[in-house]
């Protein structure tokens, strides 16, 4: 993720960010329930799972960025996507998707 950024390839560089997260939550879920990941992109749901406490705006937060997978995916919503994910719209996200990356990685860290 922070390679597409750099590179200024924003698109790219959210929809991983959503990848990045997805992993976190599967990580969270399987910590959690001993079960093996659900297959499903859906981070609020998978957050759900793992039974984190997450406020509202981070929920809100999970929402949005869910639309990055399905936006990056899909050739006709990609061409509206790219256009969308100038560098201050990216920012915007990148650097709360780090923020929240940074903290799943801690929950991973916790023991039970």
């Amino acid at each position: 993720m922070e390679n597409l950024y750099k590179s200024k390839r924003y698109a790219d560089c959210l929809f991983f960010g959503h990848l990045i997260l997805e992993q976190a939550l599967k990580a969270l879920v399987v910590k959690k329930t001993r079960e093996p990941a659900p297959y499903q992109h859906n981070l609020p749901y998978l957050a759900q799972l793992a039974n984190l406490s997450l406020s509202g705006d981070k929920i809100k937060l999970l929402t949005k960025i869910n639309e990055f997978n399905m936006q990056a995916r899909y050739p006709d919503e990609r061409i509206s996507f790219d256009k969308l994910c100038t560098k201050s719209f990216t920012d915007e996200y990148y650097k709360q998707i780090n923020g929240l990356y940074k903290n799943l990685c801690q929950l991973l860290k916790q023991k039970k």
